[in-house]
């Protein structure tokens, strides 16, 4: 059996503890950064302010709800592509994708998505075609 030399051990508690989030890492609650909720309807915007600003390195659960009033997708893969996303819930179901590009609502309904934040840049999100139901997210 291999042991750790008392320097070894310390430079070992020293790395634990520069980000100390507890066992559940990144995911643990001291890590929670907030997200407005986006709201799909036809012809309004996804949310009151074009801009929503995130931290790179936090984690974040994005509500998505639909209406109904007209089916309609969301865009973004550059956003998707620049965060690690850890489950999607649709009604109740969880789903752990390897990634996603976009998503559409047929009818009316709620989304989830939990992510990390993870590579700094300007993404737009939102419907095809549209500015008024486009938001730009910036991670910082």
């Amino acid at each position: 059996m291999k042991y750790l030399t008392l320097a070894a051990a310390l430079m070992i508690g020293s790395v634990a503890n520069a980000h100390d989030f507890g066992a559940a890492g990144i995911l643990s609650k001291k890590n929670r950064g907030d997200i407005p909720e986006l709201t799909l309807s036809a012809g309004e915007p996804l949310h009151s302010e074009s801009t929503i600003k995130l931290k790179s390195g936090m984690y974040y659960e994005l509500e998505i709800t639909a209406d109904g009033s007209q089916e309609l997708a969301l865009h973004g893969a550059g956003f998707f592509r620049a965060i690690w996303v850890d489950e999607v819930v649709i009604e109740g179901i969880e789903v752990r994708p390897m990634g996603i590009s976009s998503m559409e609502f047929d009818e009316a309904g709620s989304a989830e998505i939990s992510f990390v934040a993870v590579k700094p840049g300007r993404y737009k999100f939102g419907v095809p075609g549209s500015d008024l139901q486009t938001v730009e997210i910036i991670i910082e």
